[in-house]
């Protein structure tokens, strides 16, 4: 309950960089089993800051279904053609990982790629929510139903957010080897507070904000 009262009801995080841009979009793609109701605070921290920031508008994210690629690709899609901008995907965790597959296949329309305790590189088992992912999706985490390459590094500016006291995920996992992100920032946060806690908030926007190339 208290951390659904957080989620929920904590007040927009005004600190760090302003949008280098004003208006550029970026669509918030939430955790394994998390609905996007959650991530409110996070994504009106982003508007405040002058972004036009949206969650993905799927609500509950169920894990990888047979068409959920070409769904958020044609989010993407829409959303550039909206526009007339390339678009930043954020993603929490599980999100993260859907986020840099769609980088993949449309970096015409993607203009970064950050992740927040996404677990993309390393041993797809080094969580405490496999066993579970693999029961309500009906496919084995090392074995999805497209073809992925989650360690594979994005042709567009990539980062990401991790944490040394994640307690879900492998910090190594989301932190990745050299060359599987573009730059890794440290948050101390955990897990579940990556959409909510200031500290959390305040990484993305620096991530966001940062010039990659």
């Amino acid at each position: 309950m208290a951390m659904r009262r957080r989620l929920l009801f904590s007040g927009v995080v005004n600190a760090g960089p302003m949008a280098p841009d004003e208006g550029r979009p970026v669509i918030i793609f939430p955790a394994f089993m998390v609905h996007e109701v959650f991530c409110r605070r996070l994504c009106l921290s982003l508007i405040s800051a002058g972004y036009d920031a949206r969650t993905w508008g799927m609500g509950l994210n169920r894990g990888l279904e047979p068409d959920m690629m070409v769904r958020l690709q044609d989010l993407v899609s829409e959303t550039h053609d909206r526009t007339g901008r390339k678009v930043a995907l954020v993603g929490w965790s599980l999100g993260g990982l859907f986020a840099r597959e769609v980088a993949k296949t449309m970096p015409h329309a993607v203009e970064r790629v950050v992740t927040m305790a996404s677990p993309f590189s390393g041993d797809p088992r080094a969580n405490n929510v496999w066993r579970i992912y693999e029961w309500k999706t009906g496919h084995r985490v090392d074995s999805p139903p497209i073809d992925v390459e989650l360690s594979r590094k994005p042709p567009v500016p990539t980062l990401a957010l991790w944490s040394p006291k994640d307690g879900v995920v492998s910090p190594d996992c989301c932190r990745g080897a050299p060359g599987e992100s573009d730059l890794t920032i440290e948050v101390d946060c955990n897990h579940t507070d990556f959409v909510s806690n200031r500290r959390a908030i305040c990484a993305l926007l620096e991530a966001l904000s940062i010039k990659i190339g």
